[in-house]
C-alpha cells in the first residue's frame, strides 16, 4: 500500500527537470492537436450519417408506404419482415399511444417521415416514454388502415478498429515526442558534461563543432572559451614565475646583508621573515603551478612500494610516520604530482599532531585511495571546504610560523584535480584528520 501511494506522489510531482518539462509540454499539445482534430473529424462523421440517414429513411418510407398502400390488406402482414431496417420497423395497427413532445432530433425524424410519405398519406409522429425512448409515426393509408413506423434512433456504430489505431497513434505521439525532446536535450547534456570535466590545460577531448547550426555555433563558443581559460592561466602561471624570479634576486642580497650585520634579536627576526616572504613567494607559484599537472609524463607506479618510499623518508629524519593496508597495486599516475599532493597531506599532519599514519585501500570499482591520518584536534565541520580554497588558514593569527601560508592543502586539491583524482577531509570519530586521495 505505502508502495502504490509512494508511485502516485512521484506521479503527481514529477523531476523537475528540462527534459520532462518539454516532454509534457510536446506531449499535452500534440496530444491536444490530435484531439481537436478528431473531434472535428467525428463531428464532420455524424453530421454526414445523419443526413444520410435521414435521407434513406425519407426514401425508403416513401416507398414502403407506397408499396403497403397497393398491396391488399391480407397480404401487408408477409412484407414487414422485408421492409425493417436495423433502427426501424413497421407494424400494422395504431401503435402505442404516446406525446407529442419531440426533441431536436426527432423533429428531424418527424419531417424526413413526413417527406416521404407525402401529402397523400397523413402522418402523427409522437414519443414513447419509457425504459428505451423511442418515436412512433402513425400514417393512415388510402383505404384507412393505420400502419405505425417504430423508430429507435441510433448512429451509425463505430468501426472495431478504431480504438486500435487511435492508440497506435497515441503511442506513435509519445514516441515521436520522446525522441524530439531526446535530440533536443542531448547537447545540453554533452555542454554539462564538458563543463563538469573542464580541464584548460589538460588533454580532455573539444567538444564536437557539428550538429544544428545553433548547437555547432554554441560548441563553438564553449571551445573558444576554453582556449581562453587556459590562455589566462598560463599567463598566470608565467607573471607569477616571473615575480618569483624577480624577488629571488632582491630578497637573497637582503638577505645577504642580514647575515652580514652583528648579531641581534632583530636580526634573527629579519631573517624569519626573509624566509618567509621566500616560502610565501614559492608556495604562490607552487600552487598556480597545480592547475597545470599535466605537464608531467604519467608513468606506471607500484602504489604500496611508492607510499612506502615516501614514509622511509621520513622516517629516515626521524619523523613518525607509518603506512599500513595495500601493497602490489599498479596505477598510471604523475609520479612527481602525487608526491607533492601526500607531502602537503603529510607535512600538515605533522604540524597539527606530531605524527601521521598512511593507509592504503581499493574499493569494488578498482579505485585506489590513499588516506593520510592523524590524530590532531581536527577541523570543524562547516570549515572542511574552505580549508581547500588559496590562503585560507585555521588559525585566526597572522604568524606564518603556526599558520602557515595556507596553500598546503590548496596545492594538493589543485593537484588532486590536475592528474584526475580527488581529495576529501573528513573528521575522525577516534580524534584527528583524514585526508584521503582518491585515483583511478
Amino acid at each position: 500500500m505505502e508502495g502504490a501511494i509512494l508511485r502516485f506522489s512521484r506521479f503527481m510531482h514529477p523531476p523537475h527537470t528540462l527534459r520532462w518539462r518539454l516532454f509534457l509540454i510536446l506531449l499535452t499539445g500534440l496530444a491536444l492537436a490530435h484531439g481537436l482534430s478528431f473531434g472535428a473529424l467525428f463531428l464532420e462523421r455524424t453530421s454526414a450519417a445523419k443526413a444520410m440517414m435521414l435521407s434513406t429513411l425519407e426514401q425508403d418510407v416513401a416507398t414502403s408506404v407506397a408499396l403497403l398502400d397497393r398491396l391488399p390488406p391480407d397480404e401487408r402482414g408477409r412484407w414487414l419482415a422485408v421492409l425493417e431496417r436495423r433502427t426501424y420497423r413497421y407494424e400494422l395497427g395504431p401503435g402505442l399511444p404516446g406525446v407529442p413532445d419531440l426533441g431536436s432530433r426527432s423533429t428531424e425524424i418527424a419531417r424526413a417521415i413526413n417527406g416521404g410519405a407525402g401529402p397523400g398519406f397523413p402522418v402523427v409522429v409522437e414519443t414513447i416514454p419509457g425504459d428505451r425512448p423511442h418515436l412512433q409515426a402513425h400514417v393512415t393509408l388510402r383505404d384507412g388502415s393505420p400502419v405505425t413506423i417504430d423508430v429507435t434512433p441510433a448512429l451509425m456504430p463505430l468501426a472495431t478498429w478504431l480504438p486500435l489505431l487511435l492508440a497506435g497513434q497515441l503511442v506513435l505521439l509519445v514516441l515521436c515526442t520522446w525522441l524530439a525532446v531526446r535530440q533536443a536535450i542531448r547537447p545540453l547534456a554533452r555542454f554539462a558534461k564538458a563543463a563538469e570535466t573542464l580541464d584548460p590545460g589538460g588533454t580532455s577531448a573539444r567538444l564536437a563543432e557539428d550538429g544544428p547550426s545553433e548547437v555547432a555555433y554554441a560548441a563553438t563558443a564553449f571551445n573558444a572559451m576554453r582556449d581562453r581559460i587556459a590562455h589566462y592561466l598560463e599567463e598566470r602561471v608565467r607573471i607569477l614565475a616571473a615575480i618569483s624570479h624577480d624577488l629571488q634576486t632582491p630578497i637573497t642580497r637582503m638577505a645577504l646583508r642580514v647575515e652580514m650585520a652583528e648579531d641581534s634579536p632583530e636580526k634573527e627576526r629579519l631573517l624569519r621573515d626573509l624566509s618567509q616572504i621566500e616560502r610565501l613567494v614559492r608556495e604562490g607559484v607552487a600552487y598556480a603551478r597545480s592547475a597545470h599537472g599535466d605537464v608531467e609524463t604519467p608513468a606506471r607506479i607500484d602504489v604500496g612500494s611508492f607510499v612506502e618510499s615516501l614514509a622511509f623518508d621520513y622516517q629516515d629524519m626521524g619523523k613518525p610516520v607509518t603506512v599500513h593496508g595495500l601493497s602490489g597495486a599498479v596505477l598510471t599516475t604523475r609520479p612527481h604530482a602525487l608526491r607533492r599532493i601526500l607531502t602537503n597531506l603529510i607535512d600538515n599532519a605533522l604540524k597539527f599532531a606530531g605524527e601521521a599514519e598512511i593507509t592504503v585501500t581499493r574499493d569494488g570499482a578498482g579505485r585506489i585511495g590513499i588516506a593520510v591520518r592523524d590524530t590532531g584536534p581536527g577541523i570543524p565541520e562547516h570549515q572542511l571546504t574552505a580549508v581547500l580554497q588559496p590562503f585560507y588558514r585555521l588559525e585566526q593569527s597572522r604568524n606564518r610560523d603556526s599558520g602557515g601560508t595556507g596553500l598546503g592543502l590548496a596545492i594538493a586539491y589543485q593537484l588532486a584535480l590536475a592528474i584526475g583524482g580527488s581529495l576529501t577531509l573528513r573528521n575522525r570519530r577516534t580524534g584527528g584528520l583524514c585526508a584521503e586521495v582518491t585515483l583511478g
